[in-house]
């Protein structure tokens, strides 16, 4: 991975529009305390209340302002998504490259365990979980991390196996430098790009599966939740509120998973040469 990342992507239209939609959505994630208008538990307001000047998106049936609660649930979205993200990423390239590295039964007793936890339902587990121990926002988190590592881990092995056989990391290894020298000083720089594209691709799944957690009603009730607003909201679509109280969550849970989609799509188009090759063949 010797080109330049950054300038490569910079130059893909499809990945700087998905990056500038998610940056919107971040800003008003981060600033969801300074830019919501009232608090978003406080339910002493008249409840079904129509887009006003006080209430930009009028009032849900609880009474709380449909604004302020919008932005702490795309908060809380965003915060389990890039966590999840995080965490699984990092998990899955420690252990790829390091069964690269290491081999023998290491390796193989790394990579049957994520073959079994690949063979395994991530979303049923997580539906499980919640449905039986209402556990916290956090214990959900760790729990989806420690279940989604494993493609992120298979593919840094495999890409860890290229590039140990090139010539600066055999001569590392031949000058005394130790493994874990060489995975931080060597192989896990090369593998920004491939962590960038799983990081993406994770926050895009939990995202949706935290979304889809609260919308069955089984996510951490005392957390704001886009999925909670569209369940919510779903009841009352007799009363024609579909356009200030159920459109705003969907169009902010697309627009996420949207522009993760379009910034994923981008790195590969930069990873992969021969997509980049395609794309501006059909240009």
């Amino acid at each position: 991975m010797h080109f330049r990342f950054f300038k490569e992507f910079s130059r893909n239209k499809t990945g700087i529009t998905g990056l500038a939609i998610l940056l919107f959505l971040l800003t008003g994630a981060i600033l969801a305390p300074v830019l919501a208008p009232h608090d978003p538990w406080d339910y002493s307001f008249m409840y079904l209340q129509s887009p006003s000047m006080d209430h930009p998106l009028g009032t849900n049936d609880i009474g709380y302002d449909i604004l302020s609660e919008l932005l702490w649930s795309l908060r809380t979205s965003v915060l389990f998504g890039v966590s999840v993200a995080a965490i699984s990423c990092t998990i899955g390239t420690l252990i790829g490259v390091s069964a690269a590295l290491v081999g023998g039964t290491y390796d193989a007793i790394v990579m049957r365990i994520a073959d079994a936890l690949l063979a395994i339902p991530s979303i049923l587990v997580l539906v499980l979980i919640a449905a039986y121990f209402k556990p916290s926002v956090f214990i959900l988190i760790i729990t989806l991390s420690l279940i989604i590592w494993p493609t992120v881990a298979r593919g840094m092995r495999a890409q860890t196996f290229s590039l140990k056989t090139k010539l600066h990391i055999k001569a590392a290894k031949n000058m005394g430098a130790s493994t874990f020298y060489i995975m931080h000083k060597h192989i896990i720089p090369e593998l920004f790009p491939l962590y960038s594209m799983g990081f993406v691709t994770k926050a895009r799944i939990a995202v949706f599966m935290e979304a889809g957690l609260s919308f069955l009603g089984i996510f951490d009730p005392t957390t704001k939740s886009l999925g909670i607003m569209i369940s919510y909201a779903t009841h009352y679509l007799y009363m024609d509120v579909w356009f200030n109280w159920l459109l705003p969550p969907v169009l902010s849970l697309s627009l996420i998973i949207i522009s993760l989609a379009f910034i994923s799509y981008a790195i590969e188009e930069v990873f992969d040469p021969r997509l980049r090759s395609n794309h501006d063949t059909q240009i």
